[in-house]
This record gives structure tokens, sequence and C-alpha cells, in this order.
């Protein structure tokens, strides 16, 4: 147990001090080392989800001697073996999955420390020097060892005041994605409402004068999560950071490639046999797909001059997602608001100025910016003449909004600024990047937790080329799509629709569809997903027939 490095961590801690880490998931011990020479103040070893064997982890813990790194093991549940080994093999304290209750967090302690204080048992093995250190280790261990619950449940959030409570508790950690698939929304790594209630709990947690730790999804997250008051980050995890760095450099290559399950690298280069026969049952539909002209949704005026015909939302039966198409007068004034949600705002046509706290962005056509929840924000139409034309969208079927009064002093943002990070994001429509999403596609992502983390949904822009189409596809959440140019046909299940000047499609979650362009002229749409992540599960195209509707 290396006590040094232990007193380091919590002296920063104590003064409120980041201390920063990796998560091990690979067998190499050359990772660890790396961790080491770069100074980070700790490493977790993860013997839960990852497949590294006790020999693979003492290695990894070997690998932090004499240094200043704590090695934390995270075992794969509450259990005394696996923390009695965990320890034993010279771990400097261990990282608790799925705790839901102080009970189980008073036992992970309990197992942690020796008599007469706990029930962990003492051996002769690298904790107590193969045991000629057993006096000394002994001694020191219990006011030294480090236990970390992970708070990754609903069902855990109640129990937090108890389990600060608890005496040995000085860290807790948090998993989102577990958090959010107990919550009902499987896959995603924030679900809807879940990055507040993580924050309420952190609030909790503080007060007590405890302290709070998350994995970073990436470097802009990193620095929303220090300022979020989060002490202990992981900078990563080790696959996921090899993963980022290889996908960025294939980027610059002009190189996309989508990873599958299957781990085939491209979705295009799959074999009909590949795809998923049918969607999974759990996907099975509740609504059916609902199509939306412009001049047929629920119209109102937000603002004198400024209307809003919402397309998609509740009216037709839409979770989580409200979008539609914003006019605005010659020289009107959308002014300063705020929504508990974040908000997408792309100009369809005409000029328009969009400010956030001060900070003004005037938008070219198809430009987008994206404003996170709780962020003051208001848009102008520059032109004395002609009315703008923008779509937006909402992540929330309930939308709302607070007057905020305009105390902020404006700044003039430059023609390529692309925003504030943990603020908005804003994309360029002429100088984005650009992707192929299946035969004569073009794609632009504006926004996703990946570009701006933190956001509820995700979405972007397409171009259909003549004969360009999207494999058959099912989504895990509803999806808007707004064609803005030319003339798509929606197949669903076999059922197929026209859509031209402004029409925009509900698919809800679970709805077998693709689009494809068959006129002779090109094809523009606007997507957003319900969801934070662009994620589509390709099916056989049968799925989209009516002789192969899979939810008959």
């Amino acid at each position: 147990m290396k006590t040094s490095a232990l007193r380091s961590l919590r002296k920063k801690l104590s003064h409120s001090e980041p201390v920063f880490g990796l998560w091990i998931t690979l067998e190499s011990t050359a990772v660890t080392e790396m961790a080491v020479a770069l100074g980070l103040d700790w490493i977790v070893i993860d013997a839960e989800h990852g497949h590294l064997d006790w020999k693979e982890i003492a290695e990894h813990v070997r690998a932090t001697v004499r240094s200043n790194t704590v090695a934390l093991v995270r075992v794969a549940e509450l259990n005394r073996g696996l923390i009695k080994r965990s320890l034993d093999i010279g771990a400097d304290g261990v990282v608790i999955p799925w705790i839901e209750t102080a009970e189980q967090l008073a036992q992970a302690i309990a197992f942690s420390r020796y008599p007469p204080e706990g029930l962990r048992g003492i051996g002769a093995e690298r904790a107590t020097c193969w045991g000629q250190c057993t006096l000394e280790h002994t001694a020191e261990a219990n006011d030294h060892v480090l236990v970390v619950p992970i708070i990754e449940t609903v069902s855990a959030a109640s129990q937090v005041p108890l389990m600060c409570r608890e005496d040995g508790v000085e860290l807790f950690w948090f998993g989102p994605a577990d958090f959010s698939s107990s919550a009902g929304f499987r896959g995603e790594w924030e679900g809807p409402g879940i990055a507040e209630q993580i924050l309420k709990l952190k609030d909790i947690i503080r007060k007590e004068g405890l302290h709070c730790g998350v994995i970073a999804t990436n470097s802009d997250n990193l620095r929303e999560r220090l300022s979020q008051g989060f002490h202990a980050l992981g900078i990563g995890i080790d696959t996921g950071l090899l993963m980022q760095s290889l996908k960025g450099s294939l980027a610059l290559l002009g190189r996309n490639p989508t990873i599958r399950a299957s781990l085939t690298p491209d979705a295009q280069t799959h074999s009909e046999a590949a795809l998923l026969t049918r969607p999974p049952e759990t996907l099975r539909p509740d609504r059916p797909e609902r199509m939306n002209d412009r001049g047929n949704g629920v119209t109102i005026e937000i603002a004198p001059d400024v209307h809003f015909e919402c397309l998609v939302g509740s009216h037709n039966s839409a979770r989580h997602l409200t979008t539609g198409i914003v006019t605005i007068a010659p020289g009107a004034l959308l002014g300063y608001h705020s929504h508990t949600f974040s908000e997408s705002i792309t100009l369809l046509s005409g000029s328009l100025a969009a400010e956030i706290e001060g900070r003004s962005y005037t938008l070219a056509a198809l430009d987008n910016v994206v404003i996170l929840a709780g962020r003051a924000h208001a848009v102008r139409n520059l032109s004395p003449t002609q009315s703008a034309i923008v779509h937006v969208a909402m992540a929330s079927d309930a939308p709302n909004r607070t007057l905020i009064e305009n105390s902020f002093q404006k700044i003039e943002m430059p023609n390529d600024s692309s925003g504030l990070c943990g603020s908005e994001r804003v994309t360029r429509f002429n100088s984005a990047t650009r992707s192929s999403a299946g035969p004569n596609t073009e794609f632009i992502d504006c926004f996703n937790r990946e570009l701006m983390p933190g956001i509820e949904m995700s979405g972007g822009y397409g171009l259909f080329q003549p004969g360009g189409r999207l494999p058959a596809h099912v989504h895990d959440f509803d999806e808007s799509i707004c064609i803005i140019s030319g003339t798509a046909t929606c197949v669903v299940e076999g059922r197929k629709y026209s859509m031209s000047d402004y029409s925009t499609a509900l698919q809800p979650r679970g709805r077998v569809h693709y689009f494809i362009n068959e006129s002779n002229r090109p094809m523009e749409m606007l997507w957003v997903y319900a969801g934070p992540t662009p994620e589509r599960i390709i099916v056989n195209e049968r799925c989209a027939t009516v002789e192969g509707n899979p939810w008959r």
C-alpha cells in the first residue's frame, strides 16, 4: 500500500484540487507505466467489465510501485473474497460497482478493513511483503485504504444521503451509462433527465464535505465536469482514448468508418446475411409514424411577429422531442429566454443573428447553432424586407421557456467561430465535415454528445442525390425528419409517403424505415434524434416491406 500516494491524493481533494486518472482495461502494463510517467494521480484497474485476470491485475499494481499514482481495482461485484484478494496483491483501494444502499456500502468498507473494525482476513501476500511486514501493514491499512462506491442506478439515488453518513467513505463515483439504463434509456451515456439528477446527487455529496468522480467522454467534457464541481476525473478509458485518436487521424484523411457490433469496419461493406433479420423485440413500437405537412401543424405566436409551427411534438405523440418551423418577420426579435433542455436552430432562408449571453453569431443559409439547457439566448431577423425561416428542434415533448432580461454585453463573434465550449456550438454549413450514410448521400453531424457533451439529442443535415438512399433501419428513440428541398420518398414497413416543402416525418422508436430520392433532382433533409448518439440499427431490407413487416 502506497500510503504517501494516498496522502497526496487526499490532500488534493481536501483542498478541492482535481485529481486525474485513467481507467485501465488493456492487458499491457505499458499503459499503467505511461500513466505513472505522466504523473496521473490514480488509475482504476477494471476487473468488472474487462477480461483482465489476476496475474494481469497484479502486474498493473506492480507498475505503480514507488510512484505517487494510487492504484485502485474495480471488483466485479460487492464480494468479500474479491475485495480481499485485490487488497492482498497490493492495491491501494477498491472501487465497488452497483452500490444501492448504505448497508451495502457499510459492508464494502468492512470487507476492506482488518478486525476489529472490519472483516478482512490477513494474508502473507504482496500487501504484507509476503508476511515480513504484517505488523506495519495491518497497523496502517485501515486508516489508508480507499473504498469508492459507484452510484449507477436510479434506486441508489434516494440512498445517497444515508451513504454519506457511513464512516470510511470519502469519494463517490458516478456511472452515467448504467444510471441511464436503469432509468429506461439503455445504451445512452446520459439519458433524458439523468445529467440533472447526477448533478443534484453530486451537490448532496459535496454539501457533506465528500467528493465525486466521473469519467469524461472527451476533452470538452473534462472541462465541463471540472466546472460542475467534480474533483476526481477520469480522462478516459485506455481503449476509448486509443479509439478516439485513431478515428481522429482517419477523419483527417477523409475517412469516417462506422463500427458495428459485429466489428466489421463499415455498414456499407455488410452482406445481407450480416444484417439483423428483424429488429429486437424490445424495440416493438407503440405508435404509428406521422407525416406532417407545413401548414397543418400547431401554430402559435411566440413573440410579436414571430410564429412557431410545431410539426413534431406532443400533439402527435412524439417523445422527448419537438420540432417545427419558425417564421420571423423582417426586423423582428425573439427576445432573451432560456430552456430546461437543449435547442437547435438552423437557418433555412433569410438573414439571422443568434445571440447567446451576448455572443452574437450571424448565420448563413443552413448554418446551425445548438444551445445547451439553461443558456440565455435570442434571435433577430437582420433583414428589413425579408422574413427569416428557421428550423428548430428542442429536446423535450413539453417545451417551455423562461424570459430573461437582456443584461449581456454584446460581442460580435467571427464568422468562422464554432461557438463556446460548454454553452453553444455553431456548425458552418460551407465548411462542415461531410460523410456518407448510404449510396449517393452526404451527411453532416451538427450536434451529438461527442461534439457537444451534455446534450440530450443529436442531429444534422442530409443530401440525397438522385437514387440516394439509406438502408432499412430502426432507432431506439424517436426521430424527426424535415425535407427542406426536393422530394423524398419515405418508406415505413411497406407504407410509402412522398414528402417535400418542409414536410416533416415523425418516426417513433422501433419503426422500420428508410428514405430514398426517386426524383431526378437533389433532395435535402434535416434530421433530429431524441437521443444524444446518432445510432441506427440496420435490419434486413425485407423488414421495410408489407410482407416482411416484423411488427405485424
